[in-house]
């Protein structure tokens, strides 16, 4: 793909050394990062290459040095330079106003500070200070300001928790350990001394790999992998601290060499009126030509009686010398205003987004950000919305919410009531414990010898005891630390209910149940993996009797119940219910072991313990052993708590034709579980999922489908595919790139899970590509801005996850929700304005510049002007330039009420039939028309010119001025027939227009001789203001003109309605107060017209590969296969000890900088 090119990915096989300590011999990239368009240097040659890049203003650049030439240019020399320098000036300080944003966002990242051993001292250093080499000390909470090698920590084993959400959207936390040479290095004296180098590969984008080998002096070489890595944008959790060696900065770290250069986005209406530009252009050459030709055949004709106006020293000048003249007079026919007017116009749109109160969160005060506002317009058209999903539709918070024991859910009552829920849809997301399981009758039953009690303390027992959760006493609170946030949320629960995990030994955990302490010695831990779905332990308990606890998936632990296990159907009711809601499930249920049976399993553990060669399967075995005759307990219920009013948002896109994908780095279980839980999948949707491992078998397995939905390929359908990351490295393949869209198309919502952020960008870039719609990216984290870039429009989260996606977006907000509003209503407002301004332009242009045209018919196709000099070039920046900004900024094609009530007329902008080229074209015939009434209409009623007072007769400029107000009128009425929401704004447009053109004129005419300028137009107000015809023509002509339009408009509502039509109607009889229930039974029955005009598909399917099956998602995200074993980093850590901090830090710590 083309825009891999641009990837700042140096060759991984190019060796790199780093010397420790030494930091002279160190020299490479500076660890400072921008995503601004601009620097001091690069902006000028930048800016004047894209805004040369735009036909309009390359045009007017050529017209400018046309009119340098000699008695070339019928209109001055300086006409056209004056209005572009003007406008490269306005869009110059947009520009620097938007770049200067990104710079200070920018700052905020590189400006943050962290400790760095310098000179044998801790000291604290801004991120952009640290250089390869550094040895960096991070704390708990910080997020890592460049990729290292890790050589030190506070934990037991010398590892350390990393979140990595940020880079591959992965809940669960990562373990990494350092090595075992360097992990008694703390102190700054053993660390100044640290003498030796590390030589690794270059600077790469892959997450998951890192070769390198430390050379210590006097000690042999030891090999450092990914598992002592520690990459930037990841957040130090559950660990103190950490020491590391700075290996990459900036640019060449590994998250960064998965971003893409900034590209420079252009809307679809920019690139459509650049088109049509063009071809203005060719009409131009053309009506040139035209002139070119009555010039020559004039001159044959009446050349020979004429010789009493030409000079003495005249001579026939060339073919090519006539079409330049002709080029410059009718130059204007492309509006030079254009540009200026959307640049205004666009950046107050992104003001209004900067302080719409409807899209400010106030628990933070953030509001939301137009980074850019060159594709304002574009966010009204959008077609397909890929999301990312941690942190941009849920909080990343897992709460325990609901659980089933014995038969008997629980956690209903915690529902809250339809009020409560109106009242967290209107304010921003609160977690607070009052959110969690809260249902007193599971209690109640406990203390109250309800039969079930027994099933209760079991179960709520091995929730504290069956997990890898390490708890910290801050005082009086316990912290509880873990790598799964699932379990730390049914740990918490626990707690609230009373049964507290308060200390964990190598040997053994302590619960406390209603102030009792009872100690579980620990004897085995059978861990967690993708493929088994579950894990166990095997406890000794209080009582000396031997039990296996285990939780895992319903269908894994189904298969091992006991025929005498009770309560498997009403659990298993309750799991669908639970799956329903999108709640991720664990079921929970043990197994009472003999010593005898015990003993026997530790022998052939331990056999398969030391087997050399694929010692896991061999575990695996030994554990499917023993995990059999579970009794059940029952099953819990988490939450992976949505943002607020996620899912009535997700409905609403759907309404407006926008298609949802989601692009997660994080677990296929996880994703789906969402997926139902925010509605973008429903009970009903059948699912295709694709998990292969080979070329072939991808290629078969979408070939095959493709061929199941027959004709109903590439249409909507109601289906959801669901594919991971390492089936879709195959379905990109160039072979079958396009089967595998064509099914993707097929799907009403696509789930894409485990994918690098390279990945996220290659799927939008498909889309991008081969689809032709308009594509928005939302996401929070840095492994999202690939696909922020790469969108149409990309739009960040201000979330929790650093600001990187954020910096690099072209919109920031703060919550999923306010998508609506951004697109719904910012977005069709913007698209209405941008292009009814465009054309408006346009429009008035043609009405005035093809006058020209006309006027060369009647005086010989000489190059003669009608108007003045300068009136010609004022009437866009002064007498018609309220009106473009009326349109632009204040028009309103319905209130925001009626746009998210009724998200289908969405489809009205996103279809783009308000500017297309049968529109534009339309437009412009239709000023044709007016030009042609404007001109030949006066010219008629002075066809036989008249007498003033004193005898004066009239000359060609009395004319023009006639013609040039009616014209003034006429373009400002007609921007009053296009206004559907008249304000005070629009009024002080159109009548302020005419009125500053008739000022003008009276104070125009009398400059001359105070002012050497116009000497042609000394008293000429005073002969048009007298001339009965003017004020006749005044009133008639612009009427003549609009007649049509007003005729055309009434014909086109009436008999071709649309649903924005009954929508403007039913808001009219509010406002006039009429009772407006039969509008909205006309309104209501023209949107189920429109819902059921392109109705998804109903897919007859016939093969077991498209399951209709409500997934029970297992609450498991849990790191696997780490460069340390769960039970081993747990079995090293003892809470009943006191934590010192391990590293001495000197004095001269307190006197940082």
């Amino acid at each position: 793909m083309g825009w891999q090119q641009s990837l700042q990915e140096s060759d991984a096989s190019k060796v790199r050394t780093i010397y420790l300590n030494e930091p002279l011999r160190n020299s490479f990239c500076k660890n400072s990062i921008s995503t601004a368009k601009y620097s001091i240097w690069s902006f000028l040659p930048r800016y004047l290459y894209l805004q040369f890049s735009k036909a309009a203003n390359a045009f007017f650049l050529f017209i400018t040095i046309l009119q340098q030439i000699p008695d070339v240019s019928p209109t001055g020399k300086y006409t056209t330079l004056l209005p572009l320098v003007i406008i490269l000036m306005v869009s110059g300080i947009k520009e620097i106003v938007e770049d200067y944003k990104r710079h200070m966002a920018d700052k905020l990242v590189n400006t943050k500070t962290v400790i760095v051993l310098r000179e044998n001292t801790w000291k604290t250093i801004m991120w952009k200070e640290v250089n390869v080499g550094d040895i960096v000390k991070a704390s708990n909470g910080q997020f890592l300001p460049a990729d290292m090698v890790l050589i030190s920590s506070s934990e037991p084993q010398v590892t350390c928790y990393v979140a990595t959400s940020n880079l591959d959207g992965e809940t669960n936390l990562k373990i990494r350990q350092a090595l075992s040479e360097t992990s008694e290095m703390q102190t700054e004296k053993q660390l100044s001394s640290l003498s030796g180098k590390i030589e690794c590969e270059g600077p790469n984008r892959h997450f998951n790999t890192f070769v390198g080998t430390l050379y210590l002096n006097d000690k042999s070489p030891v090999p450092i992998g990914p598992d002592q890595v520690l990459l930037r944008g990841t957040q130090l959790k559950n660990t103190q601290w950490i020491l590391g060696i700075v290996v990459y900065t900036g640019f060449e770290t590994k998250f960064m060499q998965n971003s893409i250069k900034l590209p420079l986005k252009r809307s679809n209406v920019e690139k459509v009126t650049n088109v049509q530009i063009l071809v203005l252009f060719l009409l131009l050459l053309a009506m040139s030509l035209v002139s070119c030709v009555g010039a020559i055949l004039w001159n044959e004709w009446y050349g020979e009686g004429i010789w009493y106006i030409r000079m003495k020293e005249y001579i026939s000048y060339s073919l090519g010398f006539d079409l330049l003249v002709f080029i410059i007079l009718y130059h204007n026919l492309i509006p030079i205003s254009l540009l200026v007017t959307l640049e205004i116009v666009k950046y107050i749109q992104a003001m209004f987004i900067n302080w719409d109160e409807d899209m400010h969160y106030r628990r933070n005060d953030v509001y939301a950000m137009a980074r850019t506002s060159n594709l304002n317009e574009e966010l009204g058209q959008v077609k397909y919305l890929f999301s990312d999903k941690t942190g941009t539709l849920t909080c990343n918070i897992m709460t325990f919410k609901k659980c089933t024991i014995a038969g008997i859910i629980y956690g209903n009552q915690s529902e809250k009531s339809d009020t409560d829920i109106r009242k967290l849809s209107l304010s921003p997301s609160v977690i607070t414990e009052s959110c969690e399981f809260n249902d007193p009758r599971l209690l109640y039953n406990f203390e109250n010898g309800h039969p079930t009690k027994d099933y209760i303390k079991e179960f709520l027992t091995l929730l504290c005891v069956c997990h890898t959760v390490v708890p910290e006493r801050d005082g009086n609170n316990i912290i509880y630390q873990a790598s799964s946030p699932d379990e730390a949320a049914l740990v918490k629960g626990m707690k609230n209910l009373g049964f507290v995990f308060t200390a964990r030994t190598p040997t053994s955990v302590t619960i406390e149940v209603m102030g009792e302490n009872f100690t579980f010695e620990i004897l085995n831990i059978l861990e967690f993996s993708s493929n088994r779905k579950r894990m166990s332990v095997i406890v000794r308990t209080p009582t000396g009797n031997l039990r296996l606890y285990c939780k895992g998936a319903d269908t894994v632990i189904y298969e091992r119940l006991s025929e005498d296990s009770r309560f498997m159907k009403e659990t298993l009711t309750h799991l669908e219910y639970f799956a329903k809601e999108g709640l991720r499930t664990l079921c929970v249920a043990y197994a009472d072991l003999s010593e005898e049976e015990y003993q026997q399993w530790l022998t052939q553990y331990r056999k398969a313990s030391t087997v050399i060669q694929n010692r896991m399967q061999s575990l695996e075995e030994c554990y499917e052993y023993i995990e059999k005759k579970f009794l059940l307990l029952g099953a819990t219920a988490i939450e992976d708590r949505l943002q607020a009013r996620v899912p009535e948002t997700i409905t609403t896109l759907l309404k407006a034709n926008i298609r949802i994908w989601v692009l997660t780095g994080d677990k296929q279980e996880t994703a789906i579980n969402i997926a139902y839980s925010c509605k973008l999948i429903s009970a009903h949707m059948f699912r295709i999922q694709l998990n292969l491992n080979s070329l072939e078998a991808t290629q078969q397995a979408i070939t095959w489908h493709c061929e199941a939905l027959g004709t109903q390929l590439s249409k909507e359908n109601d289906l959801a595919l669901i594919i991971d990351g390492e089936t879709l490295k195959y379905a990109l393949h160039s072979e079958i790139k396009r089967s595998f869209l064509n099914l993707a198309l097929s799907c009403r919502a696509v789930l894409c899970c485990r994918l690098s952020p390279l990945q996220k960008a290659e799927i939008v870039d498909l889309v991008k590509k081969h689809v032709g719609a308009i594509t928005l990216a939302i996401g929070d984290g840095a492994n999202d801005v690939g696909m922020i870039q790469m969108a149409h429009v990309g739009v960040g989260i201000s979330g929790n996850e650093g600001m990187l996606a954020t910096n690099n977006s072209d919109y920031a907000i703060a919550q999923f929700s306010y998508l609506e509003k951004l697109l719904l209503v910012h977005g069709a407002w913007n698209h209405f304005r941008v292009t009814k301004c465009i054309l408006y332009c346009f429009y008035k242009n043609v009405v005035l510049y093809v006058i020209e045209l006309w006027f060369a018919f009647v005086n010989g196709f000489s190059g003669q002007i009608v108007f003045e000099h300068w009136c010609i070039s004022l009437y866009n920046v002064l007498f018609t330039s309220l009106p473009p900004f009326s349109l632009g900024i204040f028009e309103q094609c319905c209130s925001q009420k009626s746009l998210l009530a009724y998200p289908q007329l969405y489809k009205i902008s996103q279809a783009g039939n308000t500017f297309n080229t049968k529109v534009f074209w339309f437009q412009c015939l239709n000023a044709l028309i007016h030009s042609f009434i404007l001109f030949w209409m006066p010219m008629k009623m002075l066809e036989h010119d008249m007498v003033l007072q004193g005898g004066y007769t009239t000359d060609y400029l009395f004319l023009g001025n006639f013609i040039y107000t009616y014209v003034v009128v006429t373009v400002c009425l007609k921007a009053g027939l296009e206004t559907q929401s008249w304000n005070k704004f629009s009024h002080i447009a159109i009548w302020g227009s005419i009125i500053i053109w008739l000022v003008f004129f009276a104070i125009y005419s009398f400059v001359w001789p105070t002012i050497p300028i116009a000497p042609e137009m000394a008293g000429q107000v005073k002969m048009v203001l007298v001339c009965p015809y003017f004020w006749l023509g005044f009133f008639i002509v612009p009427i003549v003109c609009l007649t049509l339009n007003l005729i055309w408009k009434s014909i086109r509502n009436t008999c071709k309605r649309t649903l924005l039509e009954e929508v403007r109607e039913m808001e009219s009889s509010r406002a006039q107060k009429f009772h407006p229930t039969i509008f909205r039974k006309r309104v209501e029955a023209k949107k189920v017209q429109m819902i059921f005009a392109t109705p998804p598909h109903e897919v007859v399917l016939q093969s077991e590969s498209f399951d209709q099956s409500i997934p029970r998602g297992y609450a498991f995200s849990q790191v696997e296969q780490a460069v340390i074993t769960q039970e081993e980093l747990i079995r090293s850590y003892n809470t009943t000890k006191s934590k010192q901090d391990k590293v001495t830090m000197d004095s001269s710590h307190s006197r940082q900088k």
